[in-house]
């Protein structure tokens, strides 16, 4: 079994992580990855491979959070795109999150089921992303 590879990207106010090689980890170091997200109060999102926990972190804190619970895995750091978005989550489990924090597969279900005052946000993101 291969290590997990990590690709972190700071954002305002939270962090998030995909993890390109997810399928090729074992169950054991999944589960040690979904304890690390939960502990933290953060998402994992399995339909992305990413996990987004709301608190801001700079990458080297990140690297230093790993090796404090020694998790051996590969990290490279990702700018943060040119989404615009400074909207805060209002409602849910993202509640106070930015919209351009929220995992895809959590926006696309809000464009078919979320029908409320921010569903302008919902499409402006989604936009934002291509999706």
């Amino acid at each position: 079994m291969s290590k997990p590879q990590f690709v972190f990207t700071q954002r305002k106010n939270s962090f998030s992580v995909h993890i390109p090689n997810l399928e090729d980890l074992s169950v054991a170091d999944i589960q040690i990855i979904e304890t690390f997200v939960e502990n933290r109060k953060g998402i994992f999102d399995f339909n992305t491979y990413t996990f987004v926990i709301p608190k801001k972190l700079e990458f080297h804190e990140f690297i230093a959070l790993l090796k404090h619970i020694n998790m051996n895995a590969e990290c490279s750091q990702q700018e943060m795109g040119n989404s615009s978005s400074s909207n805060v989550v209002s409602f849910g489990q993202y509640k106070g999150m930015l919209y351009s924090d929220l995992p895809d597969a959590y926006l696309l279900w809000l464009k078919d089921n979320y029908r409320g005052r921010e569903s302008a946000f919902v499409r402006q993101e989604l936009t934002n992303r291509n999706l």
